[in-house]
């Protein structure tokens, strides 16, 4: 902003530099008005007319004598010039005038003047309303990098930056709801394993007990098979308490907020066509988007279109890059989307398993992942009162999105 100020100070200087310039080359110009050559021309054509004409006709001219060879004919003090006409010479007597340039200078500096209040007020408009905004928002992004995040955005009307800060502060209430939920999860995950490592002190202690009874032979036969059943038990309740915390972690990792609303398929189709037919085109990928009725679904639209393109995704990474297609059907109350891609190689018995948070296919090779894509699809779709399949059909790999329909 300083250095902004400073150019807001310079211009207004620049211009009155500009302004002295001209005002000093217009008094410097030729100031002799020519204006008697003007009359001098029209005098001579009325003398071709066969006129005399009469000097107070002329603004410039004082006096028109004809040469008769009298004396004194060249000895006058006035400026003039002569000009022949039909043989005869003729004098013009003209007197020089100075140019109004009072009004010209007033004529050029009023346009400088004009020109210089635009810019300034061009200039006075960018700097209010948008590099002071993007002053009052220099810190958000490291404040947002530290955690910072309780304070919110003040609300800005501005064409230019309505929206944008609008959407930053929704990103900052994202980012804090995420947060929040961090460390609720981290809470839930602590209290977890708390309980569980109190729980299974108990049957583990029992389990040392019976061992070390065992080894030193403390046991008659009847008690030594107690021994073992009971050690057998215990082993199982760890066990069942091992598999409580894995089933609460694999569900609890990850929140996943939808907001339920009505939409038309046809925008979700329209945005990932869209997106996609550039994308493809890159890669010769050909994209067919197969023929359908449009309908009211109900769900999260932006959630859906994140399942499908985490669907695409998957298909550009894991197939052929031949052909991607789209198609549609109805099932009862519901709309389907199928998105098949060619080129597939996952094996048919580990369909079962694609589904499932951190699991990666055979077919991934050394490809990058992370193994959460299509869970996090089946975990929206149920979230949206919908499901997600898939199935290989003829080298095809086929990913099938069930949405609810409206009514």
């Amino acid at each position: 902003m300083k250095h902004y100020d400073r150019l807001l100070v310079l211009v207004p200087l620049l211009m009155l530099v500009v302004m002295i310039v001209t005002d000093v080359l217009l008094l410097n110009k030729d100031k002799r008005s020519r204006q008697y050559l003007v009359d001098a021309n029209r005098i001579e054509q009325v003398i071709l007319q066969g006129e005399m004409p009469d000097a107070a006709d002329y603004p410039a001219v004082t006096g028109i004598a004809v040469y008769d060879g009298s004396s004194g004919f060249y000895d006058r003090d006035n400026e003039y010039l002569l000009r022949e006409v039909n043989g005869t010479l003729y004098r013009i007597d003209y007197v020089e005038t100075e140019q109004k340039r009072s009004t010209l200078l007033f004529i050029v500096d009023g346009m400088l003047l004009g020109l210089l209040v635009i810019i300034m007020g061009v200039l006075l408009h960018i700097r209010q309303k948008i590099l002071k905004q993007f002053a009052n928002l220099k810190d958000l992004p490291m404040q947002l990098a530290k955690g910072n995040l309780t304070e919110s955005l003040k609300e800005d009307k501005s064409r230019y930056f309505g929206k944008f800060i609008w959407g930053l502060d929704m990103l900052r209430g994202e980012l804090e709801h995420s947060k929040t939920n961090e460390l609720e999860r981290v809470r839930k995950e602590k209290t977890l394993l708390l309980s569980l490592s109190h729980d299974i002190k108990t049957p583990l202690a029992a389990i040392k007990l019976y061992a070390k009874g065992l080894s030193r032979g403390l046991f008659d036969e009847e008690k030594t098979l107690d021994a073992y059943h009971n050690i057998s038990d215990k082993a199982d309740e760890i066990e069942a308490r091992l598999g409580e915390m894995i089933h609460a972690l694999n569900n609890d990792f990850m929140q996943f907020d939808v907001k339920l609303s009505d939409f038309y398929l046809s925008s979700i189709v329209t945005r990932i066509s869209a997106y996609y037919a550039d994308k493809l085109a890159v890669t010769g990928t050909e994209l067919q988007i197969g023929e359908y009725r449009d309908c009211m679904l109900s769900g999260d639209p932006d959630r859906l279109e994140e399942v499908l393109q985490n669907i695409f995704e998957n298909a550009i990474k894991y197939g052929d890059g031949k052909r991607i297609s789209v198609s549609f059907a109805d099932e009862e109350d519901c709309r389907l989307i199928t998105v098949a891609n060619t080129g597939c190689t996952l094996p048919e018995e580990e369909l079962t398993h694609i589904f499932e948070s951190f699991w990666r296919g055979s077919n991934t090779g050394s490809k990058q992942g992370s193994g959460l894509g299509l869970y996090i699809c089946s975990r929206l779709m149920q979230e949206m009162g919908g499901d997600i399949f898939a199935e290989t059909e003829d080298g095809e790999m086929k990913m099938t999105v069930v949405c609810k329909k409206c009514g």
